[in-house]
């Protein structure tokens, strides 16, 4: 392992501890807030407000979830870097999040739009990085006609 590898998952590894412990007082901190919001009755599960508040924050628990687990595979090497498809994924759902907070009462019609556009233009580069990893296989493998191995035929479209 070279020295950057080495200094690369040492951050890693780092980064994947400051999410976990960021995750546990997140989690914990909105576990305290539906019980007693729920059992205090401070809080009307069906206020509109509150609704987006809770979903808001649980959203959140899950991106840093899903972004603290992208880092274990860099602190594990199953991966060298991070992969850009992962750190889209990622974007749609804080984006999702997004569109849960939002007050649609104090919004303009030009936030909208651009939120939108936000979510379209992630979404075309996901999918045709995905097109571009489902094909790359096809490229990669060799395709003789006498071939018929079931490995060689696998990739076919």
């Amino acid at each position: 392992m070279t020295f950057y590898q080495r200094f690369e998952s040492v951050i890693a590894f780092f980064l994947t501890l400051l999410i976990t412990l960021i995750i546990i007082v997140a989690t914990f901190r909105l576990f305290v807030e539906v019980i007693n919001g729920l059992v205090l009755d401070v809080m009307d599960p069906l206020d509109h407000k509150m609704f987006q508040n809770v979903f808001g924050e649980i959203m959140t628990v899950l991106i840093a979830l899903e972004f603290n687990h992208t880092l274990q595979y860099t602190v594990t090497r199953q991966q060298s870097v991070i992969q850009t498809k992962v750190v889209l994924l990622i974007a749609l759902l804080a984006i999702s999040r997004k569109f849960i907070i939002l007050d649609l009462k104090e919004t303009t019609a030009e936030s909208m739009y651009g939120l939108a556009v936000i979510t379209l233009a992630i979404g075309i580069v996901y999918w045709l990085l995905r097109e571009r990893d489902d094909r790359l296989p096809q490229i990669q493998a060799p395709r003789h006609p006498n071939n018929t191995s079931t490995d060689a035929n696998k990739h076919t479209v």
